[in-house]
């Protein structure tokens, strides 16, 4: 598995479909079949692809560990937390709610390039299980703009927002 990321900015229809599917492997293929499809060829817009540094993004967000409940609300519900979907180990599906997308799009207005740089820099390398460096930082800093990007437009929409990856 490639280990991608993405988040999607749903609406509440859409959620509540979502949420609806009692079978979590439903769940999963209603990601993979409906929403990626539909998000990738219909609503780019709302949409936020962070490829691998989801990771990193999470942890520089929350306490740099990947975990469910580490870091303080609501900048760690902005990859990880939330309402999890799906709990098998091979896809990540995480949704937020809209009170929660807006509470996470102003946190996250607050950061700067600066701000970003120290917490990415703050995550031990080892648990990370990759050296911290520049070219690191700079895509991850890349990536997080646009999911920046997206929680801000789904906070204006009354949008949730789901998080995704295949593991």
């Amino acid at each position: 598995m490639s280990c991608l990321g993405v988040h999607f900015a749903l609406t509440e229809k859409e959620a509540a479909h979502l949420r609806s599917l009692t079978d979590e492997q439903a769940r999963l293929e209603h990601v993979q079949e409906v929403i990626e499809p539909a998000y990738f060829e219909q609503h780019p817009d709302f949409k936020a692809e962070s490829d691998k540094s989801w990771d990193a993004m999470h942890r520089a967000l929350a306490d740099g560990e990947i975990s469910w409940d580490g870091g303080e609300y609501p900048l760690n519900h902005t990859v990880l937390a939330g309402e999890l979907l799906y709990t098998a180990s091979d896809y990540i599906v995480s949704l937020k709610t809209p009170q929660q997308v807006r509470d996470i799009a102003a946190a996250l207005l607050a950061i700067t390039e600066t701000g970003f740089r120290q917490r990415y820099f703050g995550i031990d390398p080892d648990s990370y299980g990759l050296p911290l460096s520049e070219e690191d930082f700079g895509y991850t800093w890349e990536w997080f703009q646009g999911v920046r990007d997206l929680y801000t437009r789904a906070g204006k929409e009354g949008r949730f927002v789901l998080f995704t990856a295949d593991q």
